[in-house]
C-alpha cells in the first residue's frame, strides 16, 4: 500500500494486485485494515479509528482506492460516486489491439454471481445493466498494447468484460480470455487517475497512480 493523498476528511492509497479493499470470505487482512492500522499508528488515535469504503477494486486489479476518514466525507463521497462525479481513468495491458484507436463501447452486462463473472450483450436482456466505457489506444510494445480506458458507468467486472468482448482481454485475465496467466496471479489493469471535487473543502482533486513493479508496464512506451 502507498498512501498518495491524506486529509483529515480522506485518504486515497495505491493498492498492491492480490490485496482486497473489504474483508471478505478468505479472512485475509483487507486494505481497509490497513490504512486504519496506518492512520492509527501515524496519528496516536485510540480507540477504534473511523474509515469508509466507498468503491473497491477488484483483488488481481491494482491502483487507486478512496476511503473516507470522516462519516461526512463517507456520505458525500457514497453520492458523488453514485452520481458519476468521480472520474476515473484506467490503464490496461491488452495482447490484442481494438480495430478502431478510440471508440465508446456499449453493452448490456449480465452478472453471473455463483461464477463470479459478468457476460456482455450487444442488446438489452432481462437483469442486465447498460454499461458505457470510452477507450482509446495510447502505448504499445512489441507484442502489447495499452489502452487508457474512462468509465461512464461502474458495473461489475465491466472494463475486463467489456475490452474481452471487443476481443482485447486484458493480459493475465483467463477468466475473460486471456491465453495465460500473469506469474504473481495479477491482471494487467490498472486504476491510474482519479479527479474529483474534495466532499469537503470543495478544491479540485487530481491523484495518479505509480506504475506496478512488473516491468511490462515500463516497456508499453506511450504513443
Amino acid at each position: 500500500m502507498q498512501v498518495v493523498y491524506e486529509d483529515n476528511h480522506i485518504i486515497i492509497v495505491s493498492k498492491r494486485s492480490g490485496e482486497i479493499v473489504q474483508g471478505d470470505k478468505t479472512g485475509d487482512e483487507p486494505l481497509s485494515e490497513t490504512v486504519k492500522q496506518y492512520i492509527k499508528e501515524k496519528y496516536g488515535k485510540p480507540g477504534e479509528v473511523f474509515l469508509g469504503v466507498v468503491h473497491r477494486l477488484d483483488r488481481p486489479v491494482s491502483g487507486l482506492v478512496v476511503f473516507a476518514r470522516t462519516s461526512k466525507a463517507l456520505t458525500r463521497l457514497n453520492k458523488m460516486f453514485a452520481e458519476g462525479d468521480v472520474h476515473k481513468t484506467y490503464w490496461a495491458i491488452t495482447k490484442n489491439t481494438p480495430k478502431e484507436p478510440e471508440g465508446t463501447l456499449t453493452h448490456w452486462i449480465v452478472r453471473n454471481e455463483q461464477q463470479n463473472k459478468s457476460y456482455a450483450y450487444d442488446k438489452e436482456k432481462p437483469h442486465a445493466k447498460k454499461a458505457i466505457l470510452h477507450y482509446r489506444v495510447i502505448g504499445h510494445s512489441d507484442n502489447y498494447s495499452l489502452i487508457e480506458v474512462r468509465l461512464l458507468t461502474g458495473r461489475h467486472h465491466q472494463i475486463r468484460c467489456q475490452l474481452a468482448a471487443m476481443g482485447c482481454p486484458i493480459k493475465g485475465d483467463l477468466k475473460y480470455g486471456a491465453p495465460r496467466s500473469n506469474p504473481d496471479g495479477s491482471i494487467s489493469l490498472l486504476s491510474r487517475r482519479m479527479e474529483f471535487v474534495h466532499p469537503v473543502s470543495k478544491e479540485n482533486i487530481c491523484v495518479e497512480a505509480p506504475l506496478p513493479d512488473d516491468p511490462l508496464w515500463q516497456l508499453v512506451r506511450l504513443a
